[in-house]
């Protein structure tokens, strides 16, 4: 990887994780695209790729959080419970059943589409419709470990996708956006080794790309802890129109090419 690929990488991993920090959603999730078509990832390397990113940036984030007093809590350990055991099952299943790029194409499109159309349609709608929905403890840990089993496929780490329905049931972003950002960089961690030790016996191609992951982190590490900061002063419901915005249209992105 040369010097310009290397910077295009940190500029992407700190631009997303500026926008997608400050309400708990991986910069993973955006990320992606940029390794399949711009950088060149091949798959399913991109999978153990973004989750070496997700190890790498997440702690940016993570230190804001922790001396802001809101990283520690129930429900954080409640995601956790869920989502490690998820992303080892979702690994596996990546390696050994979806390994074709258009498979994996579709899949990316039929998870990120409704997501970003559900977020538009929760952000848009008026506060006096948006009632909070009490979510119990066991409900959460079962829809982690769904969440982390989808989070290994795809390589977000699961809390990705569990921030965006926390926050859509009600839950306040200062509340959920911590608690999702520890659980994407335990799971991560988890389904980063996982995709090691299965690249001992299925190929090159399952291994992370070690020095594009790194580049990416970085920028992600910076990007993460400055949008973790300004959290307080964004409205949030920019940045959940935003972020549904990006998710829809990456995913009709990936419909069109895996129907093509």
């Amino acid at each position: 990887m040369d010097w310009s690929a290397s910077l295009l990488a940190f500029a992407a991993g700190a631009l997303i994780a500026l926008v997608t920090a400050p309400v708990g959603v991986s910069g993973a999730v955006f990320l992606l695209p940029v390794q399949l078509s711009v950088l060149g990832v091949p798959s399913p390397a991109v999978t153990p790729t973004n989750l070496l990113y997700n190890v790498v940036a997440g702690p940016g984030a993570l230190l804001r959080y922790r001396r802001d007093g809101n990283l520690y809590g129930p429900l954080t350990r409640r995601l956790i419970a869920g989502t490690l055991p998820g992303v080892v099952l979702g690994a596996v299943i990546r390696v050994f059943a979806l390994p074709g790029p258009g498979v994996f194409r579709l899949l990316v499109a039929v998870l990120l589409l409704p997501l970003g159309l559900w977020l538009i349609i929760r952000t848009l709608r008026t506060p006096s419709t948006r009632t909070p929905t009490e979510t119990s403890p066991r409900t959460i840990t079962t829809l982690a470990l769904a969440v982390g089993t989808v989070g290994g496929i795809y390589g977000i780490g699961g809390g990705s996708i569990l921030g965006p329905i926390l926050v859509g049931r009600g839950m306040p972003v200062a509340h959920v956006a911590p608690a999702a950002l520890a659980s994407t960089f335990l799971t991560s961690l988890v389904g980063a080794g996982t995709y090691g030790l299965l690249a001992l016996t299925g190929g090159d191609d399952i291994a992370p790309d070690w020095l594009l992951g790194l580049a990416c982190g970085l920028g992600g590490l910076t990007g993460g802890y400055l949008g973790a900061r300004l959290q307080p002063r964004l409205p949030e419901g920019f940045l959940r129109l935003l972020l549904g915005t990006l998710a829809a249209a990456i995913g009709a992105l990936y419909a069109a090419q895996a129907l093509a």
